[in-house]
């Protein structure tokens, strides 16, 4: 039987830039999640405009359970995939985890994704919801189901703070406002040139059908006329 969690809409009231970077300093790892001791970055792209950056990582997790049930398992740590989508552009990050270890047994999908609050655009949204299905797990199916729900929702939890704790860290270091993504300047120069492109083509067109129509080659209605 699949569980699904959806938490509460989050509110941040910090503009999403300053949230993208509070978020940032959670990698590779953070004292505040003792749970995370490591990440590793596999791939890390950037668009050619600076505007989309897609990143994924593989997380290291401490097992936390029973001691009877990582006896069974024989696990003391498990591995989890992340994918970020952040578009500066739009001013959105999309996030999607899912687990590596024991996969062919439980599947486990979060997808979050910070916005700007539609009312304020200063102020950053958070929402959260994850799906989870134990197939066959020694026939702890049940506890497993349990564990990963309490310890899902206590994590959820401390989210918030985690992050509120990273931005009174960036105003510490004085840093209080990031600047909106803004296309670079040779994007600009390269779009205003192709405009004029178009419409020097155009008018070299105009010109060329006007002299057409001059010379008796055309007619009015753009048919051209052969004399025999």
């Amino acid at each position: 039987m699949v569980q699904t969690y959806q938490s509460p809409l989050r509110i941040y009231k910090h503009p999403f830039e300053l949230v993208m970077m509070a978020y940032e300093r959670r990698f590779p790892t953070c004292p505040l999640i003792p749970l995370l001791v490591g990440c590793e970055v596999l791939s890390d792209e950037t668009s050619e405009d600076t505007s989309e950056r897609i990143t994924e990582r593989r997380f290291k997790l401490i097992v936390e359970a029973p001691y009877l049930i990582k006896k069974i398992i024989g696990v003391d740590f498990v591995y989890f995939l992340q994918r970020n989508e952040l578009d500066w552009r739009n001013r959105t990050l999309e996030i999607e985890s899912k687990n590596e270890t024991f996969s062919n047994r439980v599947i486990v999908l979060e997808k979050c994704r910070y916005f700007v609050h539609p009312e304020n655009p200063d102020w950053t949204c958070f929402e959260q919801n994850a799906e989870l299905d134990v197939k066959s797990f020694f026939g702890f199916e049940n506890t497993i189901e349990k564990l990963a729900m309490k310890q899902y929702i206590t994590n959820i939890s401390k989210g918030k703070e985690i992050l509120e704790h990273h931005v009174e860290v960036l105003k510490g270091e004085g840093i209080t406002h990031v600047p909106q993504w803004q296309p670079p300047k040779n994007m600009e120069i390269c779009d205003e040139l192709n405009k004029l492109d178009l419409k020097t083509d155009i008018s070299v067109e105009e010109n060329h059908l006007d002299r057409m129509r001059r010379q008796g080659s055309m007619s009015p209605s753009g048919t051209i006329t052969r004399k025999l």
